[in-house]
């Protein structure tokens, strides 16, 4: 079962970690997982470009290697990345050790390949073990998120997706999306419905 929303006890439970952003301005933060890889990034891209909408790319390092040049695209079109560790691991099944060099070694590859530093980090899975966090908190603003499409999820049909995805939006929000070959197939499906439905109700798109 997917949490689309996370209760505001638990995050009130970890309040070192950004759930949500302020809603006086009428401002949507979207978030795009685990790109960039060609096929899906793009595609986000050329989406977000046809309605003038801004978004963070929490990227994993081995993909920014693979795919330079999309990774480039994202930077050109006026988005901003965020560290998505270099190998996509889990927090709470890798040793603090492991982990942290993990996350070092995406910085470093998008400072080698981007010349890009970025200040922002979301863990995979949202999956962080809490010393892990006193560790990362010192280089990073940890990203969680308002809203979890649960686009990755193929046992859920799109309009599902897209209600949800809806019905857990509201100003401030910071909303997460993959752009990955899991949610190929789905996200034209979702995503265009649901930037309109944002354009719709005049709402702004910003980056973290």
């Amino acid at each position: 079962m997917i949490l689309h929303t996370v209760p505001k006890l638990f995050q009130m439970l970890y309040p070192e970690r950004i759930w949500k952003k302020s809603a006086d301005d009428n401002t949507i933060y979207l978030t795009f997982d685990d790109g960039p890889v060609p096929g899906v990034t793009d595609y986000v891209l050329q989406e977000l470009a046809k309605r003038n909408q801004q978004a963070t790319f929490f990227v994993v390092g081995d993909n920014v290697r693979k795919n330079p040049t999309l990774a480039h695209e994202i930077i050109k079109a006026g988005h901003k990345l965020g560290n998505h560790t270099f190998n996509h691991i889990n927090g709470w099944k890798t040793a603090n050790s492991e982990y942290l060099e993990n996350i070092e070694l995406c910085d470093k590859t998008l400072q080698d390949v981007l010349s890009i530093k970025t200040k922002i980090f979301r863990p995979p899975y949202g999956l962080i073990k809490s010393n892990q966090v006193v560790e990362v908190s010192k280089c990073y603003d940890i990203v969680m998120w308002t809203m979890l499409s649960g686009d990755y999820d193929q046992r859920i049909k799109p309009e599902v997706v897209l209600r949800k995805s809806i019905k857990h939006t509201s100003e401030g929000s910071i909303a997460v999306f993959h752009d990955q070959l899991k949610t190929k197939a789905l996200l034209p499906k979702i995503l265009p419905q649901y930037l309109d439905y944002i354009q719709e109700l005049g709402w702004k798109t910003g980056v973290l």
